[in-house]
């Protein structure tokens, strides 16, 4: 069981990847075995009945199905095509057999299966082509984050979803304001070309900046526009969470993937550093699945690096094969996704 491969329907390996991923996260995988799922999908019809959508309900249902099949252990490997046809029908960029960033296709992963199970319905966006969509990058000042707010409470954002504090201080008058911002995945700047560490990329992100020219806040107390400096800090921090390695750069008005080793810890990886003292989570947080990226920008191929929450071992998953791996081996250079749970 949790050792089952996913068959390529044709350039889907970004899909399996994180599929794969999602899908040895203990807590989540606990939440639809149990069943918990489809009562949750139930009582969010039954409370918003006038918005949910059909296809919410279809894309969420075939997810907890391609759990239950993958955690059976009963196939070496099973095919998502039920889940891919219902999922490009809510996603329709996603539709076609093409390849695909596997950020993007998590993010909106994310926010379908949050859609689906949350207990208040503000407001419910049911398209991806308004440009962005649920997937939409606000950029923050600081560094960039792929983040949006979620309206309501579910199982994601129970496990995925922490809190940012952008602290914003006008250097005229010194004034000092605080923009709240939620975030389901962290995109971390590369600092270096050859080697560095994931804690160097979380010190390039939480590192104050300087907001001038374009970027100046227009500041209540100067009434005007002014410089100022902004500084992030997680003011919440997720049971779960996930770092994006931005490999895919501009340079010369033309977009490169850097090759950068990035090394990581699969232990012990502390955030107090970036965490603000009014939180109290647990900061220490364990490895437990990789989505590694391979090739360039024109040809590239996805794989999942996971750790098994019965055996404790460490698997490679390359679409319908699934091959157990050595802890040496998963310290690799191709890491675009990171997945780490809270050691509390």
């Amino acid at each position: 069981p949790g050792l089952t491969g996913l068959q390529n329907l044709e350039n889907t390996c970004y899909m399996n990847a994180v599929l794969q991923c999602l899908c040895s996260l203990t807590p989540l995988v606990q939440y639809f075995l149990s069943g918990r799922w489809n009562t949750a999908l139930h009582d969010s019809s039954q409370t918003g009945h006038q918005l949910i959508s059909l296809e919410i309900g279809e894309s969420a249902t075939a997810f907890g199905c391609l759990v239950s099949d993958m955690w059976l252990g009963e196939f070496d490997y099973v095919s998502p095509e039920a889940f891919h046809s219902i999922f490009g029908k809510r996603y329709p960029a996603f539709s076609s057999r093409t390849q695909h960033d596997a950020q993007e296709f998590l993010i909106c992963v994310l926010d379908d299966l949050h859609e689906a199970f949350k207990e208040v319905r503000a407001q419910l966006c049911l398209n991806l082509n308004d440009n962005a969509g649920p997937s939409q990058e606000r950029v923050s000042p600081a560094a960039g984050a792929s983040t949006r707010s979620l309206s309501g409470t579910s199982i994601i954002t129970h496990l995925f979803e922490g809190q940012l504090s952008y602290a914003i201080r006008c250097l005229t008058c010194k004034a000092l304001s605080n923009r709240p911002e939620s975030f389901t995945v962290l995109s971390l700047p590369i600092p270096s070309t050859r080697v560095c560490s994931l804690q160097d990329c979380l010190e390039c992100f939480f590192q104050p900046d300087m907001l001038t020219r374009n970027n100046q806040i227009h500041c209540y107390w100067c009434g005007g526009n002014q410089d100022a400096t902004v500084k992030a800090s997680i003011t919440k921090a997720p049971q779960i969470i996930i770092f994006h390695l931005k490999r895919f750069a501009w340079q010369d008005k033309h977009r490169r993937k850097l090759s950068t080793t990035v090394c990581y810890p699969f232990s012990d990886l502390d955030l107090s550093p970036y965490i603000s003292t009014s939180c109290c989570n647990n900061t220490e947080y364990s490895l437990c699945a990789v989505v590694n990226h391979t090739g360039d920008l024109d040809y590239g191929h996805y794989t999942a690096f996971c750790k098994h929450s019965v055996t404790k071992h460490w698997y490679s998953f390359d679409d319908a094969q699934v091959t157990e791996i050595p802890d040496s081996e998963v310290q690799a250079d191709t890491a675009y996704l990171l997945f780490y749970t809270s050691q509390g």
